[in-house]
């Protein structure tokens, strides 16, 4: 049986650590993509290592076409053929309302959340589809909850990249069932991550009516379960990880 091998965007911490080790430990090989977090995404690597499966760490601004190219070609290169995607990098800028923020950070999340995924299945797909002389596969994007709720007075922007992500995710599965590849999304609601601001998890979470705020290793299940054969009937989804938000 062959093994899978899922390029992680955004692999190194948060989220996207917590699937890249969940993935591991359910048989799959683990390329972690970071921009920044060099160590983290080490770490990680050394964390799939130990549960038996192979590992790479590679360096790429997903926003960029160069980047994205020389990341996949590498893990074509170093761990073969790709089989699934997660696209799980995203910023969300400082919080403000809309007429306080500068363009800088409007492009910057809107090319990163947005133009970065759009990049990435793009490069994907020739890589999974059958109809090129791949097995097919499974690509799970990362949404938010933002995207129903709005984000008011903190993130609009954010919650618009979002909600660009679920209409993605409804028309690439699509396009791409014929393909043999599905295409899903998790909406995460508040998650213990460091994406979120000083104080910002203990003012928001009595309004979570599960009374908390989730973990990342739970919203990892979901992203774990959707890449899985058990979920080989499902695509055009988002699942919603929010504690009922």
């Amino acid at each position: 049986m062959t093994t899978p091998i899922v390029l992680i965007a955004g692999g190194s911490r948060g989220i996207g650590a917590a699937t890249a080790r969940l993935a591991a430990a359910r048989g799959f090989d683990v390329a972690v993509n970071y921009h920044h977090a060099e160590g983290a995404a080490a770490e990680v690597v050394a964390a799939v290592e130990a549960a038996g499966q192979r590992a790479i760490a590679v360096q790429g601004d997903m926003a960029r076409d160069a980047d994205v190219a020389r990341v996949f070609a590498t893990v074509d290169r170093r761990l073969g053929a790709l089989s699934h995607l997660v696209y799980s990098s995203g910023i969300t800028g400082a919080p403000s309302r809309l007429e306080a923020v500068d363009t800088d950070t409007l492009r910057k999340v809107l090319d990163l959340n947005v133009l970065g995924a759009l990049l990435c299945v793009r490069a994907a797909v020739p890589r999974l589809s059958a109809a090129r002389g791949g097995a097919g596969g499974a690509i799970v994007l990362l949404s938010s909850a933002a995207a129903t709720l709005g984000s008011a007075g903190e993130y609009v922007w954010y919650a618009a990249s979002k909600g660009a992500i679920d209409t993605m995710t409804l028309g690439l599965s699509r396009e791409l069932a014929s393909d043999r590849i599905r295409v899903n999304a998790v909406a995460p609601g508040l998650i213990a991550t460091e994406i979120h601001g000083p104080g910002r998890l203990e003012r928001l979470a009595p309004g979570v009516p599960a009374g908390r705020a989730g973990t990342a290793e739970e919203v990892a299940e979901a992203i774990v379960f959707l890449l899985s054969d058990a979920a080989s009937y499902i695509t055009g989804t988002v699942l919603r990880v929010a504690g009922g938000r």
